[in-house]
């Protein structure tokens, strides 16, 4: 997909013009703590390296922001992660959380405190930040599933494949099944979570092949994923199925559109430069800015990015073999 900066990422630049920090010398000191999960599927690995971008962006821009940034293979880290940067006295946070629930009461915490805090992507369960900045899962999900229905002849067996419980993951979730029960002759045989991981999904998917005699569609909103069903598909010997839909438009399964791969036929956007987007929007929030010609004197409360739909008509366009994911 093309990996261009969020327009969001680019108005919040624009805000600060095109001086060091957009408020002359005189701005003061800022230190934000930026934790996120470790890169352990090819979309964090994205993620990551645009939110490295982002602060070395703002180093550049901003001499008076500083960052403080931590990666976490679990949530038990993460929370320790966040009180830690609470400890070395930070004024803003972006928090993208491992899970949610476990990590919403150092959130709330922090934001208790007064910190400046933008929660992004898989989001916590309750409004306890400034901003929360998500690409749109009820779109993503929902036009994935319409497809597949469509590809189906609005009628078949499918599979879900879940991700990292969290609220976004519950959200795709709810809305691939709310799709499929439009249709009388559309069954949703499982959901089980391969937690974003391709080794997860293999397992998953091993799971359902062994139990379910007759599958048309795997939808598991992710690549990675999508890529461990495949696998174990393949393996397996079977023939049964029609359509694989994963999501993020990871480079590997846009080339597979463009190259008319007969179970990958189309994904949906997911753009990993979210990150980048949020860390900006921290840096403009602390500061006490808005959006440029944005009449409000805060920022929005919540910011949803559209995502769109990926098939042979428009893959090229959206395959960057150089990208990072």
């Amino acid at each position: 997909m093309k990996k261009l900066v969020t327009a969001v990422f680019i108005a919040v630049l624009a805000a600060f013009g095109g001086s060091a920090s957009g408020q002359g010398a005189a701005a003061k000191q800022i230190k934000i703590g930026v934790t996120m999960p470790t890169a352990d599927h090819g979309w964090m690995g994205g993620a990551n390296w645009w939110a490295k971008k982002a602060m070395d962006d703002w180093k550049k821009k901003d001499p008076n922001v500083d960052f403080v940034f931590k990666t976490s293979g679990d949530v038990t880290k993460q929370v320790a992660d966040v009180e830690d940067m609470l400890v070395q006295g930070v004024n803003g946070l972006v928090v993208f959380p491992f899970e949610s629930a476990p990590l919403t009461p150092v959130v709330e915490k922090a934001y208790g405190k007064g910190v400046y805090v933008v929660v992004l992507d898989r989001g916590v369960t309750k409004t306890v930040y400034d901003v929360y900045l998500s690409n749109d899962d009820e779109s993503y999900a929902r036009q994935a599933m319409e497809w597949i229905a469509k590809e189906l002849g609005h009628k078949g067996n499918v599979v879900l494949i879940e991700g990292v419980p969290s609220v976004i993951s519950d959200l795709r979730t709810k809305t691939a099944k709310a799709v499929a029960a439009k249709y009388p002759n559309m069954k949703v045989l499982d959901s089980q979570p391969g937690y974003w991981n391709k080794e997860k999904a293999v397992a998953v998917m091993e799971n359902y092949l062994a139990k379910y005699k007759n599958i048309d569609a795997v939808y598991t909103a992710d690549d990675d994923m999508l890529e461990g069903a495949l696998q174990a598909y393949k393996e397996s010997g079977r023939k049964d199925i029609k359509i694989m839909f994963g999501g993020g438009a990871k480079k590997e399964e846009v080339k597979r559109i463009i190259d008319g791969d007969p179970l990958v036929r189309a994904d949906a956007t997911y753009p990993p430069d979210v990150v980048a987007s949020a860390v900006s929007l921290a840096v403009v929030g602390l500061r006490g800015r808005v959006f440029e010609g944005f009449y409000q004197k805060k920022l929005p409360l919540r910011i949803i990015l559209a995502s769109e739909l990926i098939t042979r008509e428009n893959a090229k366009s959206y395959y960057v073999p150089e990208a990072v994911f």
